[in-house]
């Protein structure tokens, strides 16, 4: 496969809002895609053998070089592209675990930075979900749930619930 179908058409993907002590956004402009040239929250596909949870911490320190952990999931995006693809990313709030210095990923990237949410909305080359992000940012963040076994009969290697 290549091109948009190399994923199949299903696709799952992540994206993580970081923000830091002095309430800034990392941001990202990305080299490719339809997010090409904008300011857009880093993001990637998840991986074969990984959850939801471990492939925005992967992304972000490869795209970022910055190490987080998740606070919680704060969306969901989810929509159809053409009418075939179900294209579908969940939004999570991050949190940097050790002092933020950014590492561009510059084979994907044109630029990573900290900015001002206020600044992002006011600029054309800001994502749309930039935009709506903000405008619910006092919404409630959904936390992991970790060490639960719906059954062995499953074969779950890992399992966590975001409530």
């Amino acid at each position: 496969m290549s091109g948009k179908n190399k994923r199949g058409n299903v696709w799952l993907g992540v994206t993580g809002l970081l923000i830091n002590a002095e309430q800034e956004w990392l941001v990202v402009k990305k080299r490719y895609g339809g997010l090409k040239g904008k300011w857009s929250l880093p993001a990637g596909f998840v991986n074969a053998g990984e959850t939801v949870d471990e492939a925005i911490v992967r992304e972000m320190k490869e795209e970022t070089g910055i190490n987080c952990k998740v606070k919680g999931l704060i969306g969901l995006r989810t929509g159809v592209i053409q009418s075939e693809i179900s294209d579908n990313m969940l939004i999570f709030l991050m949190e940097a675990t050790e002092k933020q210095i950014i590492k561009i990923q510059e084979d994907e990237l044109f630029d990573v930075q900290f900015l001002d949410p206020m600044e992002l909305i006011r600029s054309e080359d800001s994502s749309i979900m930039i935009k709506y992000i903000l405008e619910k940012t006092d919404a409630e963040v959904k936390a992991a749930i970790h060490g639960i076994n719906p059954g062995d009969q499953f074969g779950y290697t890992s399992y966590k619930l975001f409530l």
